[in-house]
């Protein structure tokens, strides 16, 4: 018998000002940007970029914003902490932090990062199953 795998998928909320630039300069389209929450892994893929992490990784998550949007706008790195936001929109997105920095903005490996700022269309909903995922 096979394993039941709980999948709760999350898609970003993008501005509809900012559609045209994410969707034609950096491949950000609904089939290409999203969060998953698996039983044991967070996927986050926004366009080409990709981040993946143990749930076991996931420190804690918090709904975030508003935001600037020339700081929030597109994949970012905080020169601050290191930090890497996906975002589609400047009103509201969750900031997940991690236990371990995890790569997500350069190829192989290279500068990982402490948390990762999402701005997915149900925030409440993904810290809700992130809170759900780590305590089972």
């Amino acid at each position: 018998m096979g394993t039941l795998t709980t999948k709760t998928r999350f898609g970003f909320a993008a501005d509809p000002g900012w559609t045209t630039f994410l969707l034609q300069l950096m491949g950000v389209t609904p089939q290409r940007a999203f969060v998953l929450v698996e039983d044991e892994r967070l996927t986050v893929r926004f366009g080409p970029w990709l981040l993946r992490t143990p749930l076991s990784n996931v420190l804690d998550a918090t709904i975030t914003g508003p935001y600037t949007a020339w700081r929030v706008i597109g994949p970012h790195l905080s020169l601050a902490d290191r930090g890497v936001t996906f975002g589609t929109n400047a009103e509201r997105g969750v900031c997940v932090r991690f236990r371990t920095p995890v790569p997500a903005l350069l190829p192989g490996g290279l500068l990982p990062h402490p948390g990762a700022t999402v701005t997915v269309a149900d925030p409440e909903g993904l810290v809700s199953a992130l809170a759900g995922a780590r305590n089972t």
